[in-house]
């Protein structure tokens, strides 16, 4: 490979990354805005014209916040574990199948679940290292919620694998180029959507930080920086996910402005889901994970293998 090459590739991720802060950034102002239209009210509207820069002056002010440290937490992991969280959550967009300058991963989807496997353990260290009951319980809780819907979310990834026959992302956009396999697979990409809910802890799931006993979740102890970075990376994870889904179930990637918008539309459900729906039991949340989701998606996985295997 030339200098070229990878010193292309370098800036290509570099300013993937840098673009992708900004859309994070954007997001939180989108749910703000849209959080306060559904409860009547304006949303941040001071800074800038209609609250444009409200992200940026928060940004600052987290980052710029003092530091606590805790007397009794296990200072590495406690310290380190949200810059982890940020970079893997970071990493995981390298994936975005682009058609030039890029890397082009044929095990792409063996690389998404690698990464959606370790980011549980910056779950659980986050809770655990700040040695608070509090953290302690609501790491657990979100780590039970997030490896239960892993099971279901690769299961039904699975059924759109078996249609295409290749672990290339690329390949999705040619095989849907007549028709959308939302079409064709409706209940399974419904099934799809709640589970992204459930992994990325969004409402109506997120018992990580919902419930009155837990106080705030596994990120109780955290404030500034740390806050901030775990902030990134669950909404990063967000906007991830909205882009799998747009890659899995309408129409794969394409080079175009139509594809964000439909990223923008999915990420958009994402926080009118959290503005209309009440919270779940965790005990039915399970429920829905074990008893509804995991038979759905194995039967349906069985169907789409024997309609692949018939029109071969």
């Amino acid at each position: 490979m030339m200098m070229i090459d990878i010193f292309n590739t370098l800036l290509g991720v570099i300013i993937l990354f840098i673009g992708l802060l900004i859309g994070v950034a954007f997001l939180t102002l989108l749910e703000r805005k849209i959080l306060g239209y559904i409860q009547i009210r304006k949303g941040p509207n001071k800074l800038g014209i209609m609250g444009i820069l409200q992200p940026f002056s928060d940004g600052i002010k987290l980052f710029t916040k003092e530091q606590m440290y805790l007397n009794y937490s296990n200072y590495m992991y406690y310290y380190f574990s949200p810059i982890i969280a940020f970079f893997l959550s970071l990493m995981i967009w390298m994936l975005i199948p682009y058609y030039f300058n890029f890397i082009n991963f044929n095990l792409g989807v063996l690389y998404l679940f690698c990464f959606m496997s370790i980011g549980v353990y910056t779950l659980l260290l986050a809770g655990w290292s700040s040695n608070s009951n509090y953290s302690m319980l609501g790491g657990l809780r979100a780590v039970a919620q997030t490896i239960s819907y892993e099971v279901s979310l690769a299961l039904i990834m699975i059924s759109t694998l078996i249609m295409i026959m290749d672990f290339n992302l690329m390949m999705l956009s040619l095989y849907q180029q007549n028709i959308w396999f939302m079409f064709l697979m409706f209940p399974l990409s419904m099934c799809m959507f709640s589970s992204m809910l459930a992994e990325t802890n969004r409402t109506p799931f997120d018992f990580a930080e919902g419930e009155s006993e837990l106080v705030s979740g596994f990120n109780i102890e955290y404030s500034g920086g740390g806050f901030a970075l775990i902030f990134l990376a669950e909404y990063s994870s967000i906007l991830f996910m909205s882009m799998l889904f747009v890659l899995l179930y309408m129409g794969g990637y394409s080079l175009s402005l139509f594809f964000y918008l439909k990223l923008s539309l999915i990420s958009f459900l994402f926080i009118w889901v959290r503005g209309t729906l009440p919270r779940y039991r965790y005990d039915k949340l399970m429920y829905l994970c074990w008893k509804i989701y995991l038979p759905v998606s194995l039967n349906l996985l069985l169907l789409y293998l024997g309609m692949k295997m018939f029109f071969i």
